[in-house]
């Protein structure tokens, strides 16, 4: 019987076995696994050294002989089947195409999907312009205070030769504005400082003056705009013809009637009623002088 050595496939423990033994199971000394003796080389040479098999799974069979520790270990080289290299081949040759043909590919592709781009047909709109104000014609400029009579309108009339109607009224203070124009300065407007510190203060009152009336009287301001759109202003302190007269306050408003012709040479006229806006003036703190310094 000859002798040979084989390694434990579990902790690598060297074994010695004879011929004899080979296919026997027997427990290695070292990690007390049951393993299966290999078969015996050909070769009498007792260096070679097998790898045996585990009992719990099946045992392989080794074709080559297994060197001993310390040797260079060699893995065989195995020659690349033909098949997979004309697999890769072929990769590489698609690969080569499509990257040549990209951009046409991509190109073509997105035309057959692209989306028409509907462009909307332009509608032409048309501005209407806004209507003039109507002309007053039942408004006689008179300076007369006999003559002062109130239209059943809105306060309207002429204003330095252009035609005027009331678009908005505001009491600021004791300064009653009638104006035509949403900005200021406005297109058109008059402006009466009456003797009131506060709108309120004129509620239920009412004023007339005549033409020839000495002042102090209240202070007109007309308004308008010249040609190159530029606000102008003229002042009046007596010479007109004025009769006005105020409801009572309600909701922070005051309603009224006026009568005002003016002694401009386009003779300005404004007649009809209103519904003014208080705006209220801030107050004022009353002065106290301050006592002079002690003498020293």
């Amino acid at each position: 019987m000859s002798e040979f050595k084989f390694a434990c496939p579990v902790c690598g423990q060297h074994i010695t076995a004879d011929s004899d033994s080979s296919g026997g199971k027997i427990e290695c000394p070292t990690c007390y696994q049951e393993i299966v003796v290999p078969q015996a080389p050909g070769s009498d040479s007792h260096k070679f050294i097998l790898s045996a098999a585990q009992v719990a799974r099946p045992r392989e069979i080794p074709t080559a002989p297994v060197p001993e520790p310390g040797s260079p270990k060699t893995s065989p080289v195995r020659p690349l089947p033909a098949a997979v290299f004309l697999v890769v081949l072929l990769v590489f040759a698609v690969g080569a195409i499509w990257f040549g043909f990209r951009d046409r590919i991509f190109k073509s592709g997105h035309e057959e999907t692209r989306t028409p781009v509907v462009v909307p047909e332009t509608i032409e709109v048309k501005t209407v312009p806004e209507p003039a104000q109507p002309v007053v014609t039942n408004i006689t400029w008179s300076l007369e205070i006999t003559n002062a009579i109130f239209p059943e309108v809105v306060a309207a009339g002429s204003i330095h030769g252009s035609n005027f109607v009331c678009e908005r009224a505001t009491l600021y203070g004791g300064s009653l504005t009638l104006r035509q124009g949403n900005s200021w300065p406005p297109d058109a407007g008059v402006t009466i400082q009456f003797f009131a510190r506060q709108g309120e203060d004129l509620g239920g009152k009412s004023v007339e003056i005549a033409s020839d009336q000495k002042p102090p009287l209240p202070r007109v301001v007309l308004r308008w705009k010249d040609d190159e759109s530029k606000p102008m202003t003229k002042a009046f302190s007596g010479g007109y013809v004025l009769k006005v007269t105020f409801g009572e306050v309600a909701n922070g408003r005051l309603s009224g009637r006026i009568y005002l012709a003016m002694p401009d040479d386009s003779k300005s006229v404004v007649a009809g009623k209103f519904d003014a806006e208080i705006r209220r003036l801030p107050q004022r703190r009353p002065y106290y002088p301050k006592a002079p310094p002690p003498r020293k």
